[in-house]
């Protein structure tokens, strides 16, 4: 046990978000019943290429994520840990949706607490009702005009038809 107690816990979970799904707002949500303080950040990765860019993605979930009062949504392109000492957080929230996500996560965790073991990373396990969910598989559907509604937020489901109808267009 670590001999630095926290009486404010900052929490930060990190993601893409491209779009924001109800699996991830499942997450939020439960991660702001435990933190005092959930900081939603957005990753600009030059790699991706995203759907929606960097200032869309945290419009959308600011939108969404209105009602939470502890929630704050940020977006960031240095090492996540570096974010994360920045915003004096100690943990870095990360959902599961399968065994297969927690190779990869597990190795992030890791490799993030030898950067700096003050940070501790938190899984949390999907809700089974969206373990099947993921932004690429939304993206999919919504390309092709299919239903999103149980997928993701309204205001997500409207900028996806936005987007794709622009595609359309031209």
């Amino acid at each position: 046990m670590g001999d630095t107690k926290h009486d404010y816990t900052i929490a930060v979970y990190p993601g893409s978000f491209d779009p924001v799904t109800f699996g991830h707002l499942d997450i939020i949500h439960r991660a702001a019943n435990v933190f005092d303080k959930v900081i939603v950040a957005v990753l600009n990765n030059s790699k991706k290429n995203p759907l929606f860019s960097v200032e869309e993605r945290t419009n959308l979930l600011k939108e969404v994520t209105r009602g939470v009062p502890n929630v704050e949504v940020d977006s960031f392109g240095d090492l996540l840990i570096n974010y994360v000492s920045e915003k004096k957080a100690h943990v870095i929230v990360k959902g599961l949706r399968a065994i297969s996500d927690f190779e990869s996560e597990m190795q992030m965790a890791s490799l993030n607490h030898k950067l700096n073991d003050k940070v501790e990373t938190f899984f949390m396990m999907t809700n089974p009702q969206y373990s099947y969910l993921s932004s690429s598989i939304v993206k999919e559907i919504a390309r092709y005009n299919g239903p999103i509604s149980d997928l993701v937020p309204q205001e997500v489901e409207a900028a996806l038809r936005i987007k794709y109808a622009e595609d359309r267009s031209r």
